[in-house]
């Protein structure tokens, strides 16, 4: 089985198992609500949030593992960004200095 088809299911999986957890969880706190305990009302409604932010980032998952992936046109060590002057004379200072002997034999007195 490819790996892409792997990760999708891993995804399908993620959100059943989110759903079973915030629909076991609604379920309880109707009853519990409904038994007179007020503090499971707000559980009621929170619950159904939970359950639809599991659905939206199910979808997004599915969206991202299936959108091409686009090559990239810069590479690992160039970057696209214009020149910029003072950056380029402060890199220059830099590879100076690091050319520059250094006399690390001396100990301070």
């Amino acid at each position: 089985m490819p790996e892409k088809t792997k990760r999708i299911l891993g995804i399908h999986a993620g959100l059943v198992f989110a759903e079973l957890v915030c629909v076991s969880a609604f379920t309880l706190e109707i009853g519990r609500a409904l038994a007179g305990n007020t503090l499971s009302w707000a559980y009621v409604f929170e619950w159904p949030v939970f359950a639809g932010y599991a659905l939206y980032v199910w979808r997004r998952l599915l969206k991202d593992e299936r959108a091409p992936i686009e090559p990239n046109d810069a590479t690992p060590n160039e970057t696209n960004e214009p020149d910029d002057p003072a950056l380029s004379a402060y890199n220059s200072y830099l590879n100076k200095m690091h050319a520059a002997p250094s006399d690390d034999t001396q100990t301070p007195s």
